[in-house]
């Protein structure tokens, strides 16, 4: 009798396994931090939903740095209560949107040529047609990207080809989120959406539309616009066309 139980104990917990693993593409939504510091440094708990990309995202790391700390190969599966070493330097963290009155801001002015040459020859393009209602700053009131003006309902493209990374509604201060991975250094994401119309490991165009803008963790109907090199954000306005 007790080697059958433990027979059985055994399959039971190689079902658990297999189950977290099983989500297609290896993305797997974000519930809740799972951080905890260890004298080797901080560590990450993987829960469900989570993908390698969106834990990368919460700390403002970049993901190809946690995959290599944790022997972690392409397409960088991970599964549930998996043990994620988390190195690199985090950006500043992200404060709680706050209502403000519109305003337009001012392009920052360069060539096409430039601004094509800082992205690493991906063609950016607008996501959505709103003037822009609060810049970029890593500094006082924190704004990792760029808040743009629109409708509810709005259609949200994307700002250049790639494949979705992570669609989901677990990283706080963000509400209802996509992010898109471009190419190995540049990843985009489309924030506090009223929903997401694409899939986790899709494939997309430049210009396809991946959510409609909403006000979801925030207080206003806007899309929150970011742009990620190596895991950090950068300024948008340095890579989207003049106007």
């Amino acid at each position: 009798m007790g080697v059958a139980r433990q027979n059985i104990v055994t399959l039971l917990a190689v079902s658990v396994l297999l189950s977290g693993c099983g989500f297609g593409g290896g993305y797997a939504p974000v519930f809740s931090s799972g951080e905890e510091r260890r004298a080797s440094g901080r560590v990450h708990t993987v829960r469900s939903g989570e993908t390698l990309y969106s834990i990368a995202f919460r700390y403002g790391l970049d993901y190809k740095q946690i995959a290599d700390a944790n022997g972690i190969a392409k397409p960088y599966m991970i599964f549930a209560n998996q043990k994620l070493r988390l190195v690199g330097k985090s950006a500043p963290p992200v404060k709680k949107a706050k209502q403000r009155a519109p305003k337009v801001v001012a392009q920052k002015s360069s060539s096409a040529s430039s601004k094509k040459s800082q992205g690493s020859k991906i063609e950016w393009r607008w996501p959505v047609a709103g003037n822009v209602i609060k810049s970029f700053s890593l500094s006082g009131d924190i704004n990792k990207g760029v808040d743009l003006a629109g409708r509810l309902g709005e259609s949200v493209m994307a700002a250049a080809d790639g494949v979705v990374v992570y669609a989901g509604g677990g990283l706080r201060g963000y509400g209802k989120l996509v992010i898109v991975k471009h190419s190995d250094g540049y990843l985009s994401a489309y924030g506090h959406n009223r929903s997401i119309r694409v899939k986790e490991g899709q494939k997309i165009k430049g210009g396809q539309v991946v959510a409609e803008i909403g006000s979801s963790g925030t207080d206003r109907e806007m899309l929150h616009f970011e742009i990620r090199r190596d895991g950090k954000p950068v300024d948008p306005l340095i890579y989207l066309p003049d106007r």
